[in-house]
């Protein structure tokens, strides 16, 4: 039986939260991320945006595109450009699966969070189909009612 202590530690860097609302989830997929030393140092620092981050096929491999690492403060002249692109790591039949699953209309890979997964750098991606705005009306209301719904129980139990 595994212990406590052989849980591997998460500690969330960066998350986009945008995507969950213009984005349907389909599927999820942890990958590494090639990075250079000063991104590493700026990542521990807390620094990262994925607001507007995407990632893309070029000759079976996969890129994350946009994601804004700053440059490392303490850093020197090597340090790194901050939206550079980053190559991913996975698995050749996830990456493969993947690319068929892109290739349909409207389905496109989208970066979730960013995180340290014990020391090394994860990203969670998700494929997603854009969402339609009564889509996300919808999403929208249904949140809404969960809150109701989970209140009027909490104030039937208090009284």
């Amino acid at each position: 039986m595994a212990t406590p202590s052989d849980a591997p530690s998460l500690r969330p860097i960066a998350s986009n939260r945008r995507a969950r609302h213009e984005y349907e989830i389909q599927d999820e997929l942890e990958c590494g991320i090639v990075l250079t030393g000063t991104e590493v140092k700026s990542l521990r620092q807390g620094q990262c945006s994925l607001a507007e981050s995407y990632a893309y096929f070029r000759r079976g491999e996969l890129f994350l595109m946009n994601a804004n690492i700053p440059e490392y403060r303490q850093g020197n002249i090597h340090n790194h450009p901050p939206a550079r692109e980053r190559k991913l790591l996975a698995h050749k039949k996830e990456l493969s699966a993947w690319e068929k699953r892109v290739k349909e209309r409207g389905v496109t890979i989208v970066p979730l969070s960013l995180y340290f997964k014990n020391s090394r750098v994860k990203v969670k991606l998700g494929l997603g189909r854009g969402k339609k705005q009564f889509d996300k009306r919808e999403t929208q209301r249904e949140r809404t009612d969960q809150r109701e719904i989970a209140r009027a129980m909490a104030q039937r139990r208090r009284g």
